[in-house]
């Protein structure tokens, strides 16, 4: 049997390669497709929108694959989804949020003066603040230290996203608000949430699933922000469970 199509979105900062950890896992149960955003990796940023930066990552997409964003990267690809919805047949989201940051009536996510001190980090020392970013997202993670580890080794020892691309992010980040939008979603979505999330709170992703029609919410304990990389194997069975329950072949 043909491996269904799942192509991965990654956060903010730090690039496809977040995903490696997870990547053999993941290959078991799906042929993967890492997308990098613009600005990271080989991929150029040519002042792209939000919504342009997601009309081109649906673009590049197989048809009915599964779409999979982590952190910002589920904020593109709920919108992608949105803009083409005949290419999107799943959804999973992780550690994902209609609106990264605080409203008036919107409270389950973070201060705008958070944004804007990472912001403010970034241009002076990017490498430093990244350091810092995963360190917060970390907190309350049973692995925080293994995984603060790897990554540091990794993405973070290679060439970062220019300190435009980052701050593009922050923007998209503060801005970007999706909740009025995203029950038009009429795809299967599957969301995994890490039970100690600093940066997202678990009561982002019991909203969504609430709001979204056709959604189950997988709450993964002991994790925080990047639940893949706590358990990659237990987020492979989640993915390939989800992805197969779901097939039309």
């Amino acid at each position: 049997m043909t491996l269904p199509d799942l192509a991965l979105i990654h956060g903010w900062g730090l690039g496809p390669g977040v995903w490696e950890p997870c990547a053999g896992a993941l290959g078991n149960v799906a042929r993967i497709h890492r997308i990098a955003l613009p600005g990271y990796g080989d991929t150029p940023d040519r002042g792209e929108t939000f919504v342009e930066a997601a009309r081109s990552a649906a673009e590049s997409l197989p048809d009915g694959v599964t779409l999979c964003g982590w952190s910002l990267g589920g904020l593109l690809a709920m919108q992608a989804a949105l803009l083409a919805p005949e290419r999107v047949a799943r959804l999973i989201l992780v550690g994902s949020t209609p609106s990264f940051t605080q409203r008036d009536d919107w409270t389950a996510a973070q201060s705008p003066s958070v944004l804007a001190g990472f912001a403010e980090a970034v241009a002076i020392n990017d490498r430093v603040t990244l350091q810092r970013f995963v360190a917060l997202f970390n907190q309350g993670d049973t692995k925080a230290r293994a995984i603060g580890r790897e990554i540091n080794r990794g993405i973070l020892s290679s060439p970062l996203a220019p300190v435009a691309t980052l701050l593009k992010g922050l923007n998209w980040l503060r801005d970007i608000d999706l909740r009025e939008q995203v029950s038009a979603l009429r795809c299967p979505v599957l969301l995994i949430h890490g039970e100690n999330d600093p940066l997202m709170p678990l009561p982002a992703a019991r909203w969504l699933a609430e709001h979204l029609p056709q959604s189950q919410l997988e709450v993964i304990s002991g994790a925080a922000h990047a639940p893949f990389l706590n358990d990659p194997d237990h987020f492979a069975t989640l993915v390939g469970r989800f992805i197969h329950a779901h097939r039309l072949d």
